[in-house]
């Protein structure tokens, strides 16, 4: 059942334009003991100013409490669920953030000697070591510096291999069912993209894979589970069918988080995928970053990685910059080194058995969301979930209600809404990703809200498409906000 709401009054809050007065100040500062020098002599006329045009003045207290309200404002990861599918919003242990504030490894120079930075490249090498040993692979680079970063990086190395061989080729083939980022992917290195339709299960059709790979093909790059969060049972077949034709299999590691520990993708045909360290491997997610996208690869494909690549000189660790095939730098310095010392914290911590149960967590959470809703909501595939399930707004649709209106809803419930109409191959599509992190009780009430909403739309369907209505602000208009968005303050 869902917890009844208790109301409380929660005021506005005005710009800190709107709380201004002259003269206010947010600090004092003792009178000078010192002579006082004029900062115009001292800095240069033209580096100084004697205000800022339109600069808030309050004071230190209608500073704080302004902020602080505001902060109270925001949904947040440590306020409650993040439903999102294929971002994996999930929470992670603060022992990781703590570890990449270490301040040899926080104020580490990219510019210093080698000499000094041993304890930085032993991170890096370990965070190598470690996710080769979970996807299967020869070898990873770590430049990245996110997923989509990580996918260029991985299609120009198939690029390189196959131009050694003769002839680059010409089309990526991907599947409808792939991330939105494959197809721009593919073109920016240079590619022609062709679609493949997913069977009626829900995953690659092979059939149709056999009669699209021709000698122009270069690879497949495939999301594994898919944007349904259905596996790839034909994975291994479609690796072989590629490889015949002398085209490589990409697969695109943002859903890891169904995989680690149970299924290494080198182990059934992968030649080369990136992770998303910031979804699968602990660094909080949002706000534009930062992320890293390594890109695992095997033996055929390791002289192309981008330089520098680590090596052992000695009892010492090297970069060497010295590589005949390299397609180059991907990133300036050595990726986000902060990201890959949570991730190395958090594998550690866990332990191969940790991270494998994480993964069983993850899609036992997702597969029990699934059955509590499935007699409320359209499962338009039906084939087994790994850890998210992807549901239609078929049956509220009907009475008018839609996807985004329930998502809205899903607000005056306390929950951050689940991902909206992706993936594209689900028309009015309700993406639901739990993660390993969240409790069975935190989930059974985001199916109460849900089941409640489901319920709502039977009845007062108009509530709903009216939706949220216990925000500050109503239901906006999105396509104005898209197209006019108002990005700067203006005094009246």
């Amino acid at each position: 059942m869902i917890d009844k709401v208790t109301a409380h009054l929660s005021q506005n809050e005005r710009l800190i334009f709107e709380r201004s007065s002259p003269g206010k100040k947010a600090y004092q500062l003792p009178e000078l003991d010192v002579p006082a020098v004029d900062p115009a002599e001292a800095l240069g006329a033209g580096n100084v100013r004697t205000a800022i045009e339109g600069f808030p003045e309050v004071s230190e207290v209608e500073a704080i409490r302004h902020f602080t309200r505001l902060s109270t404002w925001n949904y947040a990861i440590d306020y409650g669920m993040y439903p999102l599918g294929s971002c994996t919003m999930k929470y992670n242990p603060r022992i990781n953030e703590l570890v990449a504030r270490i301040e040899g490894l926080a104020w580490a120079h990219p510019y210093q000697p080698e000499s000094l930075a041993q304890g930085a490249m032993e991170v890096m090498a370990r965070v190598e070591a470690a996710l080769a040993e979970i996807t299967g692979m020869d070898a990873v680079t770590l430049q990245p510096a996110a997923g989509a970063h990580g996918e260029l990086t991985g299609i120009l190395l198939i690029r390189a291999l196959l131009q050694k061989r003769g002839n680059p080729r010409k089309k990526i083939l991907i599947p409808d069912s792939a991330h939105g980022t494959n197809p721009a992917t593919a073109a920016i290195a240079g590619y022609a993209v062709e679609n493949i339709k997913s069977s009626a299960t829900g995953v690659l059709d092979v059939g149709a894979l056999e009669q699209l790979v021709t000698e122009d093909v270069a690879a497949l790059m495939v999301t594994n589970p898919n944007t349904l969060g259905v596996f790839e049972e034909n994975i291994a077949q479609a690796a072989e069918i590629l490889h015949k034709k002398g085209a490589m299999l990409y697969m695109d590691g943002a859903n890891m988080n169904a995989l680690v520990g149970i299924a290494r993708p080198g182990d059934f045909g992968v030649d080369v995928m990136h992770l998303n360290l910031h979804k699968t491997f602990s660094t909080p997610h949002g706000g534009g970053g930062p992320g890293a996208g390594p890109v695992a690869v095997k033996k055929i494909l390791e002289p192309f990685l981008p330089t520098p690549r680590l090596r052992r000189a000695g009892k010492k660790w090297a970069f060497d910059y010295k590589r005949k095939h390299t397609i180059g730098r991907v990133k300036a310095f050595y990726g986000n080194f902060g990201v890959l010392v949570r991730a190395l914290a958090y594998v550690l911590a866990h332990g191969g058995p940790g991270l494998r149960n994480a993964t069983v967590d993850a899609v036992l959470n997702a597969v029990y969301i699934r059955k509590q809703l499935e007699p409320y909501f359209d499962l338009p595939y039906s084939q087994p979930n790994m850890h998210e399930v992807v549901f239609s707004d078929a049956r509220q649709a009907k009475l008018g209600v839609r996807t985004g209106d329930i998502a809205k809803r899903l607000i005056d419930y306390g929950f951050h809404p689940y991902t909206v109409s992706f993936p594209l191959i689900v028309h009015g599509a309700l993406m639901i990703e739990p993660t390993e992190t969240e409790s069975k009780q935190e989930i059974d009430q985001f199916i109460a809200a849900m089941i409640s909403i489901a319920k709502e739309v039977e009845s007062d369907p108009q509530l709903v498409k009216t939706a949220p209505h216990g925000t500050r602000t109503s239901r906006v208009d999105e396509v104005l906000a898209a197209r006019k968005p108002v990005l700067r303050w203006k005094p009246a």
